[in-house]
């Protein structure tokens, strides 16, 4: 399995797993923090990912997960050592009935959770920024816009997508290339070892790397794929603690799954591994490049997590 990866036209390269920042500031803050970031950074990981919006529907704090990242950042001295991923232009999720339809993309919407981003996690710029939702509304054409003058002023190094269909970004690459632009580097979708046989989700506004996306990423290296939800929301975890009782209510508890379930157990006896390693050894085995976000709950899973890459997995073990 790759330890680095080089993204097409640009100076970015990552190791091939991504520290999402679902639990800074929940499970893990302060002193916390430190032990997770530095295990990450010394264990050859750099690639970063938080967004302004998270996790906002807790409260009090707003962008409580950048918060927490700024602040190692400030302790450690260690932002040139990263590469750090950020989002903007999520719905409000403060308000009593959020509503992820309710689109807040506008260029002010933009610029204000930018300016505010790069405030709370401490730093002149960003490496990648994103979109993190689409609003269809707008042209391809505005929206590209907008992230080149955030760049032009270096505000940010590159830009990217989340949540965007295979089509809006065909579309802003045909403009990009109009243009002699660079475009999107990367795009944050749903992809994991259990996607296909899944049920639908609450929130319909996640857009998952269907057959067709990843074949746009297989002609389009350049865009490099940062699959989310990639340990399945636990799913192969709990079914192998504690069987289908464990997992009656989770979206991943379908006939197909349940014998995906059952194969993961095989592979975890075969190469003495754990689920997440074998559940995260999926991605190494796919045909074009990606780079999965995975969040940690304390040092150890780190560790077991970046463990993956010295497994022998093969695509035939996931065909």
């Amino acid at each position: 399995m790759k330890k680095r990866i080089t993204i097409p036209d640009t100076e970015i390269e990552i190791y091939p797993l991504g520290l999402g920042t679902v639990n800074a500031g929940l499970a893990w803050d302060g002193a916390d923090a430190d032990r997770i970031f530095d295990a990450f950074l010394d264990m050859g990981g750099n690639l970063i990912d938080t967004a302004h919006v998270y996790s906002d529907w807790i409260g009090p704090e707003r962008a409580r997960r950048e918060r927490v990242t700024g602040d190692w950042f400030r302790r450690s001295g260690k932002r040139s050592r990263v590469v750090l991923a950020t989002k903007g232009g999520h719905p409000d999720m403060t308000v009593e009935k959020p509503d992820t339809h309710k689109s807040r993309m506008k260029k002010t919407d933009m610029v204000s959770d930018l300016d505010s981003s790069l405030q709370k996690l401490g730093t002149d710029y960003i490496d990648i920024y994103f979109y993190h939702r689409d609003d269809t509304e707008q042209s391809v054409e505005e929206l590209i816009e907008v992230m080149e003058e955030f760049r032009r002023a270096g505000k940010i190094r590159y830009y990217g997508c989340s949540n965007w269909t295979t089509a809006r970004m065909k579309a802003a690459d045909v403009y990009c290339r109009e243009k002699g632009y660079r475009g999107f580097i990367a795009n944050q979708a749903l992809l994991n070892l259990g996607y296909r046989y899944m049920n639908p989700l609450d929130d319909d506004t996640l857009v998952c790397a269907d057959e067709e996306m990843q074949q746009y990423h297989r002609d389009e290296p350049g865009n490099l794929l940062m699959p989310y939800m990639g340990v399945c929301s636990g799913f192969f975890h709990k079914y192998a603690a504690g069987g289908e009782d464990a997992v009656r209510n989770s979206p991943y508890n379908t006939a197909g799954n349940r014998e995906m379930a059952e194969r993961v157990k095989e592979l975890c006896s075969k190469y003495d591994a754990t689920v997440s390693q074998v559940v995260l050894g999926y991605f190494g085995q796919l045909d074009f490049n990606c780079a999965p976000l995975y969040g940690p709950k304390n040092t150890e899973q780190i560790e077991e997590a970046m463990k993956t890459f010295d497994i022998p997995f093969t695509r035939a073990d996931y065909k």
